[in-house]
């Protein structure tokens, strides 16, 4: 680094007549040198710095081009994913009222099938509540004729003597012998 710094050093104490070199001293430089300098600098870095300052104009421009190109595209998405937001909205709503209106149909044929079944079960009991009446009804009607039969019996053969058994026997065949002729 010190080589560096000396090999300035030097620069700084070469002799001006006769040769060029830098003056680093900034208060003996000529201000006729740094006007020209700077007249060069500005005469060319003018075109330079207008090119620069176009070019950075230009780019720019374009990328807010681009941008609103693309702010545009965005707004168009989002335009179309609001449109298919509302229309699955419309579909949901759709299913929802489709499926509350089939879960009450369904729900009132549940009912109505449970309410002819549970009429059927109630028919089936009643009849066969009838049939077991009428079935023990005619049970006991048997049971009764019987009894009254064995009764009956028992009357006659304890009091019908031969006698009385051989006139009720000729009385009987009288009157089919009368029903006998009137069929005739």
């Amino acid at each position: 680094m010190k080589n560096v710094t000396d090999s300035f050093v030097f620069l700084g104490h070469w002799p001006s007549a006769g040769s060029f070199g830098f003056n680093t001293d900034i208060f003996a430089t000529n201000p006729i040198n740094l006007s020209v300098v700077l007249g060069v600098l500005i005469f060319f870095g003018k075109g330079v710095l207008s090119d620069l300052l176009d070019n950075r104009k230009q780019r720019i421009f374009n990328t807010i081009r681009n941008s609103e190109e693309l702010r545009e595209g965005a707004i168009e998405q989002l335009k179309k994913a609001r449109a298919r937001l509302r229309k699955a909205e419309i579909e949901a709503d759709l299913f929802r009222t489709n499926g509350y209106s089939e879960i009450e149909r369904e729900k009132f044929n549940l009912i109505n099938s449970t309410y002819k079944t549970l009429e059927q079960l109630e028919n089936y009991k009643n009849e066969t509540i009838h049939f077991e009446q009428q079935r023990t009804i005619n049970q006991v009607r048997q049971r009764v004729f019987q009894q009254a039969l064995q009764g009956a019996l028992g009357t006659l053969n304890s009091c019908l003597t031969n006698e009385l058994h051989l006139r009720t026997i000729n009385a009987n065949l009288g009157m089919f012998g009368a029903i006998k002729e009137i069929t005739d």
